[in-house]
């Protein structure tokens, strides 16, 4: 037996996800959340980038 923890999603299951989503916070605190959301997600990517920076950084000092 297959386990599958995020198979596919088809629009129907989204659509049932957005619609109790919406029912849940309401539709004005929607904008408040993503807004939220996106700034966490540029954190982590700005957290990468540095831990990339960093450790190109002692490559480079190791190959001098």
């Amino acid at each position: 037996m297959k386990l599958l923890l995020f198979g596919t999603f088809g629009w129907q299951e989204i659509l049932i996800i957005a619609l109790i989503v919406l029912l849940l916070f309401g539709g004005k605190k929607i904008p408040e959340l993503m807004k939220g959301l996106g700034k966490g997600v540029r954190s982590f990517k700005e957290g990468m980038k540095d831990i990339e920076d960093s450790a190109k950084d002692n490559e480079d000092e190791k190959s001098e």
